[in-house]
């Protein structure tokens, strides 16, 4: 795996730790809920992900759009499944959005990688 999917990897995992380890009440049960949105249901996991993209990139949030990439990764979608997700992604969210694009497509590069 890329050094760059590596180092995400690693710092989330960290911060995501030391987050639990709070004990907060509110924020697992937030944690939990977010799991739990992105589980099988009437949608499968895969199409939830692809959602979830697109709305971090429109949102234009890097460390979501990684995250998002990672389980489309995991989850099996195609690269030429994951060019339409941009241009969904560009048309919602305008030209603003393709600074996004390009830092997504060199991340999805780095998981073709392993």
């Amino acid at each position: 795996m890329g050094n760059q999917v590596e180092e995400f990897n690693a710092y989330r995992q960290k911060m995501n730790d030391k987050i639990m380890d709070a004990d907060n009440l509110v924020l697992k049960r937030l944690f939990n809920l977010d799991s739990n949105t992105y589980a099988d249901g009437a949608l499968s996991a895969k199409t939830k992900e692809m959602l979830g993209l697109v709305a971090s990139m429109v949102l234009r949030c890097d460390d979501c759009v990684k995250y998002h990439l990672g389980k489309c990764h995991e989850l099996g979608v195609s690269t030429p499944e994951m060019f339409e997700i941009f241009a969904v992604a560009n048309i919602v969210g305008g030209t603003i959005v393709i600074p996004h694009t390009r830092r997504a497509v060199e991340y999805w590069e780095e998981l073709q990688l392993n």
